[in-house]
């Protein structure tokens, strides 16, 4: 069963519907991080001591992304971890870089969304948003793609221990703004939102570090938290629920 998605989306950001996603690895000779290394450096020293678990490795960013009828293919350039994160510290100065990512949305049976808030060891702790996780070369595959779907799921399993419903419907939007390529694939789940938040919940005591801290449900724009939520995430929300 596919999700009613609205066609706009809130201020500074568009919506695309689209049947298929893809992305491919590129060169890309970043000008903007070459002339702030030293920043960068400073950067990452501030975050690694207020969150000493960060691990400085390879990550990718995106430098380009073509729409043609309902698919859409981002070039992704690889950059180190600090490299990724002082440009977002920074307000993603450089217009022609962006933070592309993919991530599963589960809707639950009686029409509610789950978000995770991430955990006080993370880089985003007390954020609220959609399982999902920056690509990185574990992604990449021998013919140069870099499998976005397959980084979406993973990482929803990983941080939820749910599985897509058999015959899941792969039928995505992206969600373009503040420098971002949020590409979400709305999946519709057989059970009510508490009982996929209880799977959640359970899932994460058996993990020693769970990225999740809590998992929230959405059933309404009353529900979106403008403090915590990252803007794309309020836009798809906003998106979902009437006003």
């Amino acid at each position: 069963m596919s999700v009613e998605i609205a066609a706009q989306a809130a201020p500074g950001f568009s919506i695309t519907p689209l049947r298929r996603v893809a992305a491919r690895r590129v060169e890309h000779d970043w000008a903007w991080a070459c002339d702030n290394a030293e920043a960068i450096d400073r950067n990452w020293e501030r975050r690694k001591a207020k969150t000493p678990g960060l691990f400085d490795g390879p990550v990718y960013l995106a430098s380009g992304c073509a729409i043609a009828e309902d698919a859409c293919e981002a070039s992704l350039f690889e950059v180190r971890y600090s490299r990724f994160i002082a440009f977002r510290d920074a307000g993603v100065p450089d217009a022609l870089v962006a933070n592309a990512f993919a991530a599963i949305v589960p809707h639950s049976r009686d029409g509610a969304v789950l978000l995770g808030v991430m955990g006080a060891h993370t880089a985003n702790a007390g954020q609220i948003y959609f399982p999902c996780g920056t690509p990185d070369p574990g992604d990449l595959r021998g013919d140069g793609t870099i499998d976005l779907a397959g980084s979406a799921e993973r990482e929803f399993l990983e941080e939820t221990g749910l599985t897509l419903p058999e015959g899941a419907e792969e039928e995505w939007v992206l969600l373009r703004g503040d420098g971002q390529l949020a590409f979400l694939r709305p999946v519709r789940f057989d059970d009510d939102a508490e009982t996929l938040k209880a799977c959640i919940e359970a899932h994460r005591g058996h993990e020693d570090e769970p990225e999740l801290a809590r998992s929230v449900i959405v059933r309404s724009r009353a529900d979106i938290d403008a403090a915590r939520m990252p803007g794309y995430v309020q836009a798809y929300l906003a998106s979902v629920f009437p006003a």
